[in-house]
């Protein structure tokens, strides 16, 4: 059975009854064009009954340029945090009319010159930091973005840094604010995390150095965790996320009657668990929706020869304050 054929702007064209070029204008939003509102709602009605598409390729050799942002995702899992960013982030860029694509695995699987290579895009992303080489291949290639959102200080912008260290640093200055004077900090076993757990760590050493110790999600470790900070004086636990919020407050229940009394613990995320833990978790929240307009606009400013925008960072992240802190 053969393939079906591709709608072209020359069909479109026969069913509205103008030329390509008609077509192509009014698709294009093409500006000084003196076209009726009647042809454009003709020719706008033709393409949305034919299902018309426009070529990708065929549009990035007619402006210059790909509408598409691709955000290159390492091999670590993906959590609450980093989801809700992704999911804003495509919604942000399709206000904009730009397309938001994800490419998860790591670079050893793949090179990254073979993926945007592939696709020709407009910005590139990635979480963990570009060498040298490759954000210079990208850039004399026509990229006008390329970005790190985090990786090693003062290179290629780190976007998600300074939200990141700030998260650390509001867990520290509440339970520093309810009176506690020594800290601990729970650090994920998983060594995929410490791209996000270094800069919160940072975050947190800005109020007081921690005792840090690694939770993993099991509850004898992480009772046997708690033991060692209450043996070192800590009261106020700053842990990584809610998941590793959730093992310390297991572990500190596994105790029994030598679970230390007074004992503060705050994770990040606001996960829906963290309001059914036992007692309900206190928690940092971040404003992904802001966040996510902020990076669409540093690309959209980048793509159009712009200077990037400033990220307000007061009311981006905050506190939900419930029993256990």
């Amino acid at each position: 059975m053969p393939e079906p054929r591709r709608i072209t702007s020359a069909d479109v064209a026969r069913r509205a009854g103008v030329s390509r070029a008609t077509v192509s204008y009014v698709l294009n939003a093409t500006p000084g064009q003196s076209i009726s509102p009647a042809t454009r709602d003709r020719v706008r009605k033709a393409a949305a009954g034919l299902g018309y598409a426009p070529s990708a390729a065929a549009r990035a050799l007619r402006t210059g340029r790909s509408d598409v942002v691709l955000c290159l995702l390492p091999d670590w899992p993906i959590g609450n945090e980093v989801g809700n960013l992704l999911g804003n982030l495509s919604t942000a860029l399709a206000r904009e009319g730009l397309t938001f694509v994800a490419h998860p695995g790591s670079r050893e699987d793949r090179p990254i010159a073979e993926i945007w290579k592939a696709i020709t895009p407009a910005a590139v992303l990635s979480f963990t930091d570009f060498s040298d080489d490759e954000t210079e291949a990208m850039r004399a290639a026509g990229v006008a973005l390329v970005v790190a959102l985090l990786g090693r200080a003062g290179r290629h912008g780190q976007e998600l840094e300074v939200p990141q260290r700030l998260i650390g640093r509001r867990q520290a200055e509440h339970l520093s604010g309810t009176g506690h004077r020594r800290l601990g900090y729970a650090y994920p076993d998983d060594p995929r995390l410490r791209i996000f757990a270094e800069p919160r760590l940072a975050g947190v050493r800005t109020v007081g150095e921690p005792v840090v110790r690694t939770v993993p999600l099991d509850t004898e470790p992480a009772a046997a965790a708690v033991a060692g900070w209450c043996a070192d004086g800590v009261t106020g636990i700053c842990a990584y996320n809610d998941e590793v919020a959730l093992a310390v407050l297991a572990g500190a229940r596994s105790l029994g009657p030598a679970a230390p009394s007074g004992l503060s613990v705050i994770g990040v995320d606001d996960i829906p668990a963290a309001r059914l833990a036992v007692p309900p978790l206190t928690t940092v929240t971040t404003d992904q929706g802001t966040l996510a307009a902020h990076l669409a606009h540093t690309i959209v400013a980048a793509v159009g020869g712009r200077p990037a925008p400033v990220l307000a960072t007061d009311d981006l992240v905050r506190v939900v304050v419930r029993e256990s802190a």
